[in-house]
């Protein structure tokens, strides 16, 4: 790794962050944190939208109510730029609040048979594992979970798993890109390649995915990607995609239908009713800000910080680390001592003594009976915070 990436970032990047001083914060990758520029122009793009609102928002933001000097709509030029971050175009891509928007707008679009299944692994979000129960509760379909074993060897192990899950009876297969509990990086692209040989559909929850490591989305395979740019991002809260393969577009619909019904894709998603655009708008300057500072550069830390995390406290703690290194990118979870308890009272008891007691912000889970500590590494944090973690935690 080049030193001079080691010493550009640190604590001393906390100075473009509002976030309150006297904290550690090892959490970026629940809700993500907006550097102060970022939030500048969002807070600029408010104020312009106020001045003349029925302007901007029904003739400048998506132009479907009428003339606009703007050769192109605000929220079209906004796609584009986030499109092209990621190596899509930008007619695949529609903004959502959050990833789990996108999912529920491609579950809610899918027309399933009683006898039906969604594939949905152990490891997925909770809130998209509601989103599926329900569709398929709803239509008389089956929700069918494939348990992927944490801790993982290797990557082929779920490749394997998943070419035996698969049955003539799925009609969609959910698979994380990074997991959000246990922070693995999947070999989606991989995953992608045995569904399409079993003739099955792949919406990717690409939650944590965006900033966080390289993504070329057309690549993977994959016939819809959701993920938030709020995260790794670090565009502004309630900012989400929904990339979608053009001949996946027909049919697809928003969960809120409004005036753009039967305008097309692109028409039902960029006008859902009257919302603050202003996240979606300010996420070029994000992407902007992260290439400012160097993409690669970010992403070379940030993993680099994880694996230290890993490599030192596996050694204070006496365990093998839970996943091999090509499953890890800017997080990673870990098991704590088992001293420090096994329940899910006691990881609520304990994540919040870190916070009140010693003023560190990381989640603690409870799996597989055991406790775990999922930790985020993003440029503002260094070694001492995890240091600083060990100490709290006394063991």
């Amino acid at each position: 790794m080049n030193p001079s990436v080691l010493t550009s970032f640190g604590r001393g990047m906390l100075a473009h962050w509002p976030l309150e001083p006297d904290i550690v914060y090892l959490n970026h990758g629940t809700v993500g944190a907006t550097p102060r520029r970022v939030l500048a122009v969002q807070q600029a793009l408010r104020e312009e939208m106020e001045q003349q609102p029925a302007r901007f928002l029904l003739r400048e933001l998506c132009g479907l109510s009428g003339p606009s000097d703007r050769a192109v709509p605000r929220l079209r030029e906004a796609a584009s730029a986030v499109a092209r971050f990621m190596g899509a175009q930008g007619q695949d891509l529609v903004f959502v609040d959050n990833a789990t928007t996108g999912v529920n707008a491609v579950l809610g679009s899918l027309e399933l048979k009683p006898g039906d299944e969604i594939l949905i692994t152990n490891l997925a979000y909770g809130a998209v594992r509601n989103a599926a129960a329900f569709v398929a509760e709803r239509q008389g379909a089956r929700l069918v979970t494939l348990e992927l074993p944490f801790p993982v060897a290797e990557p082929a192990l779920y490749l394997n798993r998943l070419a035996q899950a698969l049955t003539p009876r799925t009609r969609l297969a959910i698979l994380d890109h990074i997991t959000s509990e246990t922070a693995l990086v999947l070999p989606l692209a991989e995953m992608a390649a045995c569904c399409r040989a079993a003739g099955v559909p792949v919406l990717a929850d690409g939650a944590h995915a965006p900033g966080a490591i390289p993504l070329d989305i057309p690549r993977l395979g994959v016939d819809y990607y959701t993920g938030n740019l709020h995260k790794w991002a670090l565009a502004p809260k309630g900012c989400g995609f929904l990339w979608v393969a053009p001949e996946r577009q027909q049919g697809l619909h928003p969960p809120v239908i409004s005036w753009g019904l039967g305008q097309g894709f692109v028409q039902e998603f960029d006008w859902v009713g009257t919302k603050d655009p202003t996240p979606f708008l300010a996420a070029p300057a994000a992407l902007a800000l992260m290439q400012e500072w160097g993409l690669e550069a970010m992403q070379t830390y940030n993993h680099h910080l994880a694996r230290q995390a890993l490599a030192w406290l596996s050694a204070r703690w006496g365990f093998e680390p839970p996943a091999p290194e090509a499953m890890l990118g800017c997080m990673v979870t870990l098991p704590l001592p088992a001293a420090l308890g096994t329940t899910r009272e006691d990881a609520v008891r304990l994540q919040y003594a870190l916070l009140y007691e010693h003023r560190i912000e990381a989640p603690i889970l409870s799996l597989g009976g055991r406790l775990w500590v999922r930790i985020s590494a993003q440029v503002y944090n260094s070694l001492e915070d995890v240091e600083a973690l060990a100490r709290a935690l006394g063991a």
